[in-house]
């Protein structure tokens, strides 16, 4: 009898317990020093910089990584998270934390930032004065003598001395700012970007390859001044969530929105954890008071915040010293001679590596093992016959998208009833067996609301990818990734790299193609949210991560900027035309017409 009561005891807590958890599984709380915003480190903490950085960047190969082919499984509930308020007066930015990285993926974070770390940057007064910042209008660039006498010749590597300057016309003691250096010839159709280097005490180096015969005439940019990296660095650090998102909540009648980032701020409002189960990707909203956070329907962008202190604005002021021409202190062009044989090249010591490509006649030419072939509308055809092409990305990648439909005849958009913009397209040449797939990214999304059944991300979408021979894909992540620490970046490419390496490894014959990001266009909107300072460290960090595995690039920072159309987020019809015919290349390497 004691035995069949002590039984039915035990029967009645176990379920009495078991409905407790069942009723309150939804509920999360984080304890005191712990949890998901107090994390392994402070992902918007200070980088401390190398000074050397700009002008020797190691290089960290990653496609031998044991941790490439680990799965990570972690799994997370869509759940409701009550955070603690931290009193630790050290963590002011701890509110950008997240998962911890195994030992591996650390040292390669830890790698990767010491690589793209830029040089130390002047603190700046409070108002903000312009006397002392740099000013292109005072500074000059000057093309150096040929190392040996003689005229250039194709080969040589012409280099060119700035000098920076500040508003009152003293030469600057410091380096730090970003500028851009191109040598183009208009009537040849010809350009190619030069390589700058900064000396850290005011004065920079441009090299560029000489590879055409002709004029060749030399631009340098001033982006920004490091006085304006200096804000961009503390945007960065202290206001990740400067561009928050939104998300509708709906249930019958009653809808609710709320914010939501891969970073909030604590609170004492509770937060839906929508944390991806297959990749680990953070993203997070405030709870609605009322609704469930099972409820929510889709994904928006929400307010853009400046975050600027008095007069920073004027850091930032498009031809004035923002994407600003530098002036010539004597010629700025040079005449180029056929290669003589027997006489030897001259290089720039200040430089170990070239260019990718270079314009001539307006095509892109590669520089390297690949030849790039003009392909027109039946090579096209031919050259994608029988495949299926997926394209992952940011807008930036839905114009290869568009430019196929637009140019191929019979490839037709597949009505899939998606939101404009965003996705997800198909379209389809049934003659020739073509299939090109077009989907944006996971969040961060700054575009038009995407229902929250097609957000995905691309990690996952590649590991449902069979692949094969006839199978290509193409993807380009970075625009939406201005305001966040590079750390997001980067934990967002380990993802997505961890996939290439698992679909080559089941389908070696699969065509992987990347595109990096390319300078735009900078109105003080763009400069704060989506710099090019902060696309060329992405561009850094993405060669780096898939240096080593069989991807090719699509060099889109080079090949915008070596071009004499303006610069754009999207590019211009001929530019993208030039990425198409390298896109084909790759894929069909001894093809064209």
């Amino acid at each position: 009898m004691k035995a069949r009561a002590y039984g039915a005891i035990f029967l009645f807590l176990a379920m009495t317990v078991l409905i407790y958890v069942l009723y309150n599984m939804e509920i999360l709380e984080i304890p005191q020093g712990g949890g998901w915003g107090q994390l392994r480190h402070t992902m918007c903490g200070t980088l401390t910089p190398d000074p050397s950085a700009r002008i020797q960047t190691p290089v960290f190969h990653s496609g031998n990584k044991s941790s490439l082919v680990k799965q990570f499984h972690q799994k997370v509930n869509t759940t409701v998270i009550i955070p603690r308020v931290s009193t630790d007066l050290n963590k002011s930015h701890g509110f950008c934390t997240f998962q911890p990285l195994s030992t591996e993926d650390a040292v390669e974070e830890r790698l990767l930032l010491d690589s793209i770390a830029w040089p130390e940057t002047p603190p700046l007064p409070a108002p903000v004065s312009l006397e002392n910042t740099s000013d292109p209008a005072h500074s000059t660039f000057t093309i150096l003598p040929r190392k040996g006498g003689g005229q250039w010749q194709v080969g040589d590597q012409l280099e060119v001395m700035i000098k920076i300057s500040d508003l009152q016309g003293f030469p600057k003691k410091s380096g730090g700012d970003f500028l851009l250096a191109r040598l183009h010839s208009l009537k040849l159709g010809a350009g190619v970007a030069g390589q700058v280097v900064d000396h850290l005490n005011g004065s920079y180096s441009a090299v560029f390859s000489l590879l055409w015969e002709g004029d060749a005439q030399v631009e340098v940019t001033l982006v920004h001044s490091s006085e304006a990296i200096t804000v961009l660095r503390r945007l960065t650090r202290e206001h990740p969530d400067r561009i928050n998102f939104k998300s509708l909540f709906r249930s019958g009648s009653l809808s609710e929105s709320s914010i939501c980032n891969v970073c909030l701020r604590p609170t004492q409002q509770p937060l839906c954890n929508y944390t991806d189960l297959r990749t680990g990707e953070p993203w997070f909203c405030y709870k609605p008071k009322q609704l469930s956070c099972n409820a929510r329907i889709d994904h928006a962008m929400g307010e853009h915040k400046q975050h600027l202190k008095e007069k920073e604005e004027k850091l930032f002021q498009s031809g004035v010293n923002t994407k600003v021409f530098i002036r010539a202190s004597g010629p700025a062009s040079v005449t180029v001679l056929p290669k003589k044989e027997g006489q030897p090249e001259v290089k720039s010591s200040n430089v170990t590596s070239g260019p990718s490509g270079y314009y001539y006649q307006d095509e892109w030419r590669a520089l390297g093992s690949t030849t790039v072939h003009q392909f027109n509308t039946s090579a096209i055809s031919q050259c994608l016959k029988g495949k299926v092409v997926h394209m992952f990305g940011d807008s930036t990648v839905r114009q290869f998208f568009e430019y196929l439909t637009k140019t191929l005849p019979d490839l037709k958009d597949f009505d899939l009833h998606s939101p404009q913009k965003a996705g997800p397209y198909m379209a389809l040449d049934y003659a020739n067996n073509i299939i090109v797939k077009y989907r944006f990214h996971g969040p961060p999304i700054r575009i038009v609301t995407v229902p929250n059944r097609e957000l995905r991300y691309i990690a996952n979408e590649l590991d449902d990818i069979t692949g094969g021979t006839n199978t290509v894909v193409v993807f380009g992540i970075w625009a939406h990734f201005g305001t966040f620490p590079m750390e997001v970046y980067i934990r967002r490419l380990q993802n997505i790299r961890r996939a290439v390496v698992r679909l080559l490894d089941r389908a070696p014959g699969t065509v992987v193609i990347i595109r990096t990001a390319n300078p735009k266009d900078l109105p003080l909107l763009v400069s704060l949210s989506n710099s090019d300072w902060h696309s060329l460290q992405c561009n850094k960090v993405l060669r780096l991560m898939f240096k080593g595995l069989n991807v090719h690039l699509i060099d889109a920072w080079e090949m915008v900027l070596a071009h004499h159309l303006p610069h754009d987020l999207h590019p211009p019809p001929h530019v993208i035309k030039n990425m198409i015919n390298v896109i084909l290349s790759y894929i069909c390497p001894q093809k064209g017409g």
